[in-house]
């Protein structure tokens, strides 16, 4: 029955998973257009692909190979396991998909922070000092991956003895309970994690926002923390589960790679999906700006002037932290980085009123009179 229900939740985990992507792959398609897909739209349906092998590795522990590996057994068990018996052919079998299991894992997890860091690098976009912190998460994320992977697939040489059974291969050759494997992946997927969301974060806490945008938008940039939470938890479970190590494994993979799913792809889905509120008037947007403009003088006062025309031009004005509609369409820059003009009449409003991070925007109108 165990089998079954986690049969049940990995295939329905992944059901959902799927249609995560496809209607962030929607979201994208509506606010940005197929022409302005970037790299990390091309790299999320190979995620799933990717999160199919890895529940079908997931699945097969379970199904095919009784949950056995070649952990949890006495010397004295594997010197009188015959290599012709059916249980050997299970174990064997068990721990060459445990090593499979653990490579998709590890590649999954890090084609979703890939995909974070491309959207951190247009969500940056002319922000020097950010862009550079973006290009760190770039070789961050490279070279854990192949440290990961290099532990997983050298941690135990030659490669043949993580599916040895006699003589006893050793904790490092369990591929199921492999400390190294735990310990490492668990530590760089933490560290690149952590790195991620220290890009955007402090970013939110300097941002001028009513208090509920920016609690969603530090929920959205913080998924990170719960993606962790599920690789300790996944951790601690494998190390201490004993016999039920290579089930625990596999079950748990599937659930922490399903939140990082979610989480990589709700910053896609948010815009689309605070744009379908608004017009459901569902969500009531507390953003906005005077209808009076009042253009600084030279000597830093108010000229009241064309306050008498201001009311004649209405413009929407969305904050800097909100993320639809960009360049890229459904991603703005978190913080304007340098004060700019926008002259009434010219440009684009949304682009341009990006205001200095004083908190100061002049703006110029020209009014043209016909006599």
């Amino acid at each position: 029955m165990a089998g079954d229900d986690f049969t049940i939740e990995a295939f329905t985990l992944l059901a959902i998973a799927i249609v995560t992507i496809a209607i962030r792959i929607t979201a994208r398609w509506i606010t940005a257009g197929p022409r302005n897909f970037q790299l990390d739209d091309f790299l999320m349906p190979l995620a799933g692909v990717v999160y199919g092998l890895e529940s079908g590795a997931a699945y097969c522990v379970g199904a095919w190979w009784m949950g056995l590996a070649n952990n949890s057994m006495t010397d004295e068990q594997r010197a009188t396991l015959s290599p012709t018996s059916e249980e050997y052919r299970l174990r064997v079998g068990g721990s060459k998909t445990q090593v499979l299991g653990w490579s998709l894992y590890t590649t999954l997890l890090w084609l979703l922070k890939a995909c974070m860091a491309i959207f951190y690098s247009r969500l940056t976009a002319g922000l020097i000092n950010m862009h550079r912190r973006v290009q760190i998460a770039y070789v961050l994320i490279g070279a854990t991956y192949i440290a990961v992977i290099c532990s997983i697939l050298f941690g135990c040489h030659p490669m043949h003895k993580n599916w040895q059974i006699y003589p006893d291969p050793g904790n490092y050759c369990q591929p199921a309970v492999s400390q190294i494997d735990v310990y490492v992946t668990v530590t760089l997927n933490v560290a690149t994690d952590v790195y991620l969301i220290s890009i955007p974060t402090p970013m939110l806490f300097k941002a001028r926002l009513p208090w509920r945008e920016k609690l969603e938008l530090l929920v959205l940039f913080s998924g990170g923390i719960f993606v962790m939470a599920a690789g300790i938890l996944r951790c601690v479970l494998i190390v201490t589960a004993g016999a039920n190590g290579a089930q625990q494994a596999g079950s748990w993979a599937c659930r922490e790679t399903f939140v990082a799913v979610i989480i990589g792809n709700a910053p896609m889905i948010y815009p689309l999906c605070r744009r379908i509120a608004r017009r459901a008037g569902w969500y009531i947007s507390t953003k906005g700006v005077s209808a009076n403009s009042y253009p600084l003088t030279d000597s830093g006062g108010l000229n009241s002037k064309s306050t008498m025309h201001s009311s004649n031009r209405k413009r929407k004005f969305k904050h800097p932290l909100s993320l639809p509609d960009t360049q890229y369409h459904d991603e703005q820059t978190i913080l304007p980085s340098q004060p700019t003009i926008c002259e009434a009449g010219t440009g684009n409003w949304d682009e341009e009123s990006r205001g200095s991070q004083e908190g100061i925007k002049i703006v110029r109108e020209t009014i043209v009179r016909r006599e």
